[in-house]
């Protein structure tokens, strides 16, 4: 069996029931290397000591999924509703954080359009990371932008494509932004494995997690038990060149069958088979 090419993080959003120390722990356990580390998990008053768990038990920070990563709206994250409250938000995170992140992303999103005005969310967007870029670079750090899944315009995104996150990188022009690519987001888009390909050089995190028709804004499988063709977009991805983490960042809210109900440490080991697996069988699922 070929080697699976990245190294495997999970996202603390996998094991959202779980505390931040139960997450360093049995990621640790079941042998995986890095970390994308959800700021809502961390105790204010002692992010330094659970920061320091990470790297004690062997693990690597992949991305930092900050407490506001929108300039919008968010629905998950409605508060604070002022742009300029928000931006501020996320420059605290990126200073607290990035001591024990170096070089790591933090995934950003655009936010919802006000009345629907989507050309002055972009606009918004563009602006508002050409700005956080240099405060990001002087930290050590860089931004990632993720296009989310059309099922959630307007109420977290403005942008639903690689494409159209491309050409807001583009506009910024840092070396320090790039893509956050999400194949459960993104796996839809139009040709993806070129437009995943067309974006080398500028892929900066990888998710993964798998697809059935959602039930719920949180209703995401076990890489390998939907039917994302994640073998072939994850080769488009290493066409690329992209040397950095494979996170599996499953949501399960709002679902009568919630794998956060399950055992999680199952879910992980699942999740690292159902990898080994979509990268040994490139067939598209019908």
């Amino acid at each position: 069996m070929e080697k699976f090419p990245f190294p495997i993080g999970i996202s603390e959003f996998t094991t959202q029931p779980w505390t931040f120390e139960q997450d360093v722990e049995r990621y640790a356990e079941a042998g995986i290397a890095m970390i994308e580390v959800c700021e809502e998990k961390l105790d204010d008053r002692r992010y330094p000591e659970q920061m320091a768990m990470v790297k004690s038990h062997g693990l690597a920070v992949c991305a930092v999924q900050p407490l506001v990563r929108t300039f919008g709206y968010s629905q998950i994250k409605p508060e604070p509703k002022e742009l300029s409250a928000r931006v501020s938000r996320l420059r605290t995170s990126i200073e607290r954080l990035s001591p024990f992140a170096r070089g790591c992303p933090f995934i950003v999103n655009t936010g919802a359009p006000e009345k629907e005005n989507v050309h002055a969310m972009i606009d918004t967007t563009i602006r508002e990371l050409r700005s956080l870029a240099g405060f990001a670079a002087d930290h050590g750090v860089k931004l990632a932008l993720e296009p989310l899944n059309a099922s959630s315009m307007n109420t977290e995104s403005s942008i639903w494509t690689i494409n159209q996150a491309l050409k807001i990188i583009d506009a910024v022009n840092r070396d320090n932004v790039g893509l956050c690519l999400d194949l459960w987001n993104s796996w839809q888009d139009a040709d993806v494995e070129s437009e995943i390909r067309r974006a080398a050089g500028r892929i900066f995190a990888l998710q993964v997690s798998d697809w059935r028709t959602p039930r719920s804004g949180g209703d995401r499988l076990v890489p390998g038990d939907g039917v994302i063709p994640i073998g072939k977009l994850l080769r488009a991805v290493q066409d690329t060149r992209y040397t950095g983490a494979c996170t599996v960042e499953i949501f399960s809210n709002d679902v009568t069958d919630s794998l956060y109900k399950t055992d999680l440490y199952s879910v992980i080991l699942q999740s690292k088979r159902g990898l080994a697996d979509a990268w040994s069988h490139t067939d598209i699922k019908l």
